[in-house]
């Protein structure tokens, strides 16, 4: 199982990106999908997350600026982020909950996308 992520880049504040993560490989089931993300010198942060019943929990800095979404038939997430503002400069990555062939339940993570907001 492999997480692909795209959509990181420069933008200017109040801009915006969307990020995508797409899931592959020998996958069974998909609980939760999420973003995380890590500024420098900092813990990796939840930023986002989705449940497979579409329950949605955001971090307090990102609410009513960012959304995210899930398409089940695609095994993908995504995460639009809009006013972005400086703070938000980060590494962002993505995590699903994968049920993969062996049966079990594992946290796959994507590898990090740079979101770097500045004028």
């Amino acid at each position: 199982v492999q997480l692909q992520a795209s959509g990181g880049g420069l933008v200017q504040p109040g801009g915006s990106l969307r990020l995508s993560c797409a899931a592959s490989g020998s996958i069974l089931s998909i609980r939760s999908m999420g973003w995380y993300r890590q500024a420098p010198g900092e813990q990796r942060d939840l930023v986002a997350a989705i449940t497979r019943g579409g329950s949605i929990n955001y971090a307090d800095s990102v609410k009513g600026r960012f959304t995210i979404s899930r398409d089940n038939a695609k095994n993908t997430v995504y995460l639009q982020m809009n006013n972005l503002k400086p703070e938000d400069t980060a590494v962002y990555y993505c995590n699903q909950q994968i049920q993969d062939r062996t049966a079990f339940w594992k946290a796959y993570w994507g590898k990090g996308t740079l979101v770097t907001v500045s004028s």
